[in-house]
């Protein structure tokens, strides 16, 4: 089958590789029919994510056919259409039956990995490096889909794979990044970063109450999405003070909640975020918290800071003083995705929703080297990319 595999930083290739095969009786194999480059593969690409090895195939975000299902999934049927969260997860630990389903105890196989770097271990993920379990991902015309009999939802034949493939990840992240504001009627949300995660944040965060959602990124095609698309209002942060203009908007008590749906790659003007980008490039640092700084500054006494945005090692500089003084509350963590599977289908088949709205590129799976090159750099005021695998 043809796959993209990662080759180095800045370097994946389309290649043939071996058709997945039923290795356990809980595996199913799905034909992808649509799949997508996400934000977090961009911290892949640039080699900000270790324990990659040369031809690991590529994806997390993916929904397909079935086409073979062992002994042990009584579910699903050869001929089923489904979507597939990007968390695997054995539905019987500890954290499966209190629906912490991306801290899985039994989907990592190289548990012993992330324990040394993290203290303990989360889930499998789908073509996430072999911290989280080296999973062949579902970039590609055909994915082996482990615990398939817990996973994978059904998609009803009248929504379309642009409706219901981000259901994988990208509308549950942002979905539970908002309901870890713990959104009261009349609140403000601060969203950093426009991008997909950060649209369904801002859509989300109105669709449990918040009054006003403020938005924040640089690139005009995102803000005019977020002002347009998920009706928020907008701050362009270059050559501006963030956390002064939202205090402003906020009558000097800043908003009930920031999200930072950036993560580890944060941009900005300030001296501050120039040495973050410097210390990460040295390898002095891993991550650029720049974002996670503005937010703790701006947020309102007693808020919460919520964070879909990935982090991968070390923060340096912290203002975490400032976060003790204010009683802030912080919400953050891989997507229990399948938590919200079936709420939010049902929020898209009732019209609440139409998550496709993120989509601005469309390509085959040959086309996903200058899929990433652009996604990455913003060319061609390029959103959200789909992939046709099978096309």
């Amino acid at each position: 089958m043809k796959a993209v595999c990662w080759y180095g930083a800045h370097d994946v290739r389309v290649e043939t590789v071996p058709d997945p095969e039923i290795l356990n009786p809980r595996d199913a194999i799905i034909k992808i029919s649509s799949t997508a480059i996400c934000g977090s593969d961009i911290h892949l690409y640039d080699g900000y994510i270790p324990t990659m090895k040369k031809g690991d195939i590529l994806g997390h975000e993916f929904m397909g056919e079935v086409v073979e299902v062992g002994k042990g999934v009584d579910n699903l049927k050869k001929g089923d259409r489904v979507v597939v969260p990007f968390t695997i997860a054995c539905g019987h630990c500890f954290f499966c039956e209190r629906q912490m389903w991306s801290l899985c105890d039994n989907s990592n196989p190289n548990a012993w990995l992330a324990e040394s770097l993290y203290g303990h271990s989360a889930a499998g993920l789908f073509g996430y490096s072999h911290i989280y379990g080296g999973y062949a991902g579902g970039q590609a015309q055909y994915v082996r889909v482990p615990f398939a009999d817990v996973g994978p939802i059904k998609v009803p034949d009248n929504l379309t794979d642009e409706q219901a493939l981000f259901l994988s990840d990208i509308f549950p992240t942002g979905y539970m990044a908002a309901e870890n504001c713990q959104i009261q009627p009349g609140d403000t949300v601060a969203v950093w970063g426009c991008g997909p995660v950060g649209q369904f944040a801002i859509q989300s965060a109105y669709l449990l109450g918040a009054e006003r959602v403020i938005a924040i990124d640089r690139f005009p095609e995102r803000l005019q999405m977020a002002k347009e698309q998920s009706k928020a209002e907008v701050i362009n942060y270059e050559g501006q003070d963030v956390v002064e203009l939202l205090k402003q908007a906020t009558g000097g008590r800043g908003p009930d909640a920031c999200i930072d749906a950036v993560g580890l790659e944060a941009h900005g003007t300030s001296i501050g975020a120039t040495m973050d980008k410097i210390k990460q490039q040295v390898h002095l640092g891993t991550d650029r918290p720049h974002v996670l700084r503005q937010a703790i500054q701006a947020c309102r006494k007693g808020g919460t800071v919520s964070l879909p945005g990935v982090y991968g090692g070390y923060l340096d500089k912290v203002p975490f003083g400032a976060a003790f003084a204010k009683g802030l509350t912080f919400k953050m963590g891989q997507t229990h995705v399948h938590r919200y599977l079936r709420p939010l289908l049902n929020r898209i088949q009732e019209g609440e929703i139409d998550p496709s709205f993120v989509i601005t590129h469309r390509m085959t799976l040959e086309d996903a080297p200058h899929a990433y090159d652009i996604f990455k750099h913003k060319e061609d005021n390029c959103i959200k990319v789909i992939l046709k695998p099978n096309a």
